[in-house]
């Protein structure tokens, strides 16, 4: 999949979301050696450091491997933005980060001048783009109300928006808006944590197809026109889900799982959203 900007970025991503640092360096290589090229980390992870690790372990030329990492809520602003920036690039010991993003908005809830705290944080972001420390930038949890915030004082359209996407949740707004403005959309939790495995409609496919549910998740998001980011310390698993971009569904099949009801999930209002 290419960005606004020409960069391609793998149409699958790795995901290190509550992995543990022992585990993180021994999973993401693996991962790398099975052929993923996508690795999503973030400062709010605490992996970077093992993250970097295992990219420089692997031998694999750099320039194939994409690396995003993100913003933490309590560094947003312009000057904080740029010193986590630091941070994180020093942490992950690479000469440039493929993708960054802002990991949550601030939200209107909470903080009275939002509009002023995501718009500094994301001149911080034109700025590293600018310079090259950063191949591409981006927001996640961004709802089109967030978005259209943004973009009354932003010069450069965020080129990816990672949001909370699984079966169930499709957030079919947040997705036409982006798709409008050309925002390249990644899931985090596609398989909610397990919980859309054992769902009938999902199992039923899977053995339709001689294939995980897993892989009928993961196939379904790739349909939708979404990069799914995917998480196992698991060999196997890390193995077998790659598999899913091989993984072709009927339109019927589709359809049945974008119309599911709750499946699970946390199902997140971002604007109620105060991690710090």
């Amino acid at each position: 999949m290419r960005l606004t900007n020409g960069i391609t970025i793998p149409d699958m991503g790795f995901g290190t979301y509550k992995m543990a640092p022992e585990d993180t360096e021994a999973s993401v290589l693996c991962a790398l050696q099975s052929g993923w090229r996508h690795v999503d980390t973030a400062a709010f992870y605490r992996n970077e450091v093992e993250v970097g690790r295992a990219v420089r372990a692997s031998g694999i030329p750099r320039s194939e491997i994409f690396v995003t990492t993100k913003l933490w809520n309590a560094d947003r602003g312009y000057d904080s933005a740029l010193r986590a920036f630091d941070r994180s690039q020093e942490a992950l010991g690479l000469d440039y980060i493929d993708l960054y993003l802002i990991h949550w908005p601030a939200s209107p809830f909470y903080w009275d001048d939002w509009r002023k705290l995501n718009a500094d944080s994301w001149r911080a972001l034109e700025r590293l783009y600018r310079e090259g420390r950063v191949k591409a930038i981006g927001v996640s949890n961004y709802m089109p109300r967030h978005l259209t915030a943004l973009l009354e004082s932003a010069e450069i359209v965020p080129m990816v928006d990672q949001i909370e996407f699984h079966p169930g949740w499709m957030q079919r707004d947040c997705l036409e808006f982006c798709a409008q403005r050309g925002i390249v959309v990644e899931a985090w939790a596609p398989l909610i944590k397990g919980e859309a495995l054992g769902h009938p409609v999902i199992a039923g496919i899977a053995s339709a197809h001689s294939c995980s549910p897993a892989q009928v998740v993961l196939s379904w998001v790739l349909a939708c026109g979404v990069i799914p980011l995917c998480k196992s310390v698991t060999p196997s698993r890390i193995a077998d889900n790659l598999k899913a971009a091989e993984l072709k569904l009927s339109d019927e099949e589709l359809a049945s799982i974008s119309s599911l009801g709750y499946v699970g999930g946390r199902c997140y209002n971002p604007d109620n959203c105060n991690f710090l």
